[in-house]
């Protein structure tokens, strides 16, 4: 190593450190190019004298700065699996019983609708059939369609209140 960096290795670490934090990067970040750089100095002065030393650091430095900032354009932020929030958004196993409990009362109360209620009510809410197709097929007038499925939900609703 050049007898400059040596005698003055934290004065020039901190110029280099420093000029990395006003360009935008992090402490932990500069720390990371500095020392980067820091190794790919004493990588060149195996085999080259270093003249400036404190100048190949900063523009070493500097140039690792301008490629991590490119990289993270081009392929998005980094980001560390210790950082990462996962957040399952299904239902719970409380959530998920519940809704086995409801479904089971739901259906006692279909089941003690008439027989013809019943099928009225599925075909408009499960099947999705319009009132004149389920009047048609049921020989009836769509007002009474409409008063068969009015009725099996306010029993229904009754039925269910509570839970």
């Amino acid at each position: 190593m050049t007898a400059i960096i040596v005698k003055n290795w934290r004065e020039t670490i901190s110029r280099v450190r420093g000029a990395l934090m006003r360009r935008g990067r992090s402490a932990q970040d500069a720390d990371d190019l500095v020392q980067e750089a820091w190794v790919r100095l004493a990588c060149y002065e195996r085999e080259q004298v270093v003249e400036k030393p404190e100048a190949f650091l900063m523009r070493t430095a500097l140039n690792l700065s301008i490629d991590a900032h490119r990289a993270q354009v081009t392929r998005g932020e980094e980001v560390l699996v210790e950082e990462v929030v996962l957040v399952d958004l299904g239902p719970t196993a409380e959530g998920t019983l519940l809704a086995k409990e409801r479904l089971a009362r739901l259906s006692v109360g279909i089941s003690r609708l008439s027989e013809t209620t019943r099928s009225i009510f599925l075909s408009h809410r499960i099947d999705g059939l319009p009132y004149s197709e389920i009047a048609r097929a049921h020989g009836l007038s769509i007002t009474t369609v409409h008063k068969h499925v009015a009725k099996a939900t306010l029993q229904l609703t009754t039925w269910m209140e509570g839970w």
